[in-house]
């Protein structure tokens, strides 16, 4: 069982029955629900997960103490800590009262703000520009169960992606990178016979695509062992560059194979510029990323992000 699915039965034949009768009070202003980090949040958790942190378990938010005040978060913590020690064959971990930073009950505010540095969901410019995706996904990634308040999923929904500049300004500077690490870079350490160089570059030209393809899809890429698993869920087209991509990074440098992968890294610009034109994000032909990277560029509509230098997100 998956512990999205595990967490919703935990809720519902333990925790809501006891929420109902025993805060019936605080429940037009909780949120109930499995957020945050850990694979089991994207639907990416198996055997291998259970190592750690898997468990019976959910998060209760709540909103300031200007309106569910210490004394009820307190009568919550202690509820939640009293839920049963094993749930379907699974036992709960040891923690504290309050669940521990993952489950249990966590203030609103304290979640969002651990992960983006803003407590209500409105960031600045150089927060968007800066914050880590992984935490952006954070932010908005499990399942809601219950939210009759509605604060917790309006400050979801305002970090659910990026601003349209945001993500055109990251978007050049990603396809910037691929320019000079796949297109120019890479071949130039080949012929120098810089192997090492060489695969460094291919290693930018990879991350930097896969920004670009995320980008493109307008999701959140997540920490970098789960980053080729969910572009393989974009598409069948995700499913063939997530091959072109493993393969340039997973095969050495010698002669022939260094010709094959300067062919793959074309075939990934064109795969990407392909995008770029079905997006209207682009009329501009080249096969450069370069050119490309600067077509998309001049498409933001503020003029301060436009003008900030290309790479200034990235």
């Amino acid at each position: 069982m998956k512990g999205l699915e595990l967490s919703r039965r935990f809720y519902e034949e333990c925790g809501r029955p006891i929420l109902e009768e025993q805060f019936s009070h605080l429940l037009p202003y909780l949120a109930v629900g499995l957020a945050g980090s850990g694979s089991e949040c994207l639907g990416y958790d198996d055997d291998l997960s259970r190592d750690h942190d898997f468990e019976p378990a959910f998060c209760i938010f709540l909103p300031d103490e200007s309106i569910v005040d210490r004394k009820s978060a307190f009568a919550l913590e202690r509820a939640y800590a009293k839920l049963p020690k094993e749930f379907l064959g699974v036992r709960r971990n040891k923690m504290s009262a309050v669940g521990g930073d993952r489950h249990g009950v966590i203030r609103m505010s304290e979640f969002f703000e651990a992960r983006t540095g803003s407590s209500d969901g409105k960031l600045s410019l150089g927060q968007w520009f800066s914050l880590p995706e992984q935490a952006l996904l954070e932010a908005v990634s499990g399942e809601v169960f219950f939210d009759r308040y509605g604060e917790f999923t309006k400050i979801r929904e305002r970090l659910s992606y990026f601003p349209e500049d945001i993500r055109l300004k990251k978007l050049a500077g990603n396809l910037l990178l691929m320019g000079q690490a796949g297109q120019y870079n890479y071949g130039r350490c080949i012929r120098r016979g810089e192997t090492a160089a060489a695969q460094l570059a291919m290693y930018e030209f990879v991350k930097s695509a896969m920004n670009a393809a995320y980008l493109l899809e307008k999701r959140y890429m997540p920490y970098y062992k789960w980053s080729f698993r969910g572009l393989r869920e974009f598409s069948e087209k995700g499913e063939r560059l997530a091959g072109m991509l493993e393969f340039l990074i997973s095969s050495d440098n010698c002669e022939d194979t260094a010709e094959k992968k300067s062919e793959i890294i074309e075939a990934v610009c064109k795969m990407i510029t392909d995008e770029l034109q079905g997006q209207q994000l682009t009329n501009c032909a080249a096969a450069e990323m370069e050119r490309q990277a600067y077509v998309v560029n001049d498409r933001i509509t503020d003029g301060q992000i436009r003008n900030l230098h290309i790479l200034s997100a990235v």
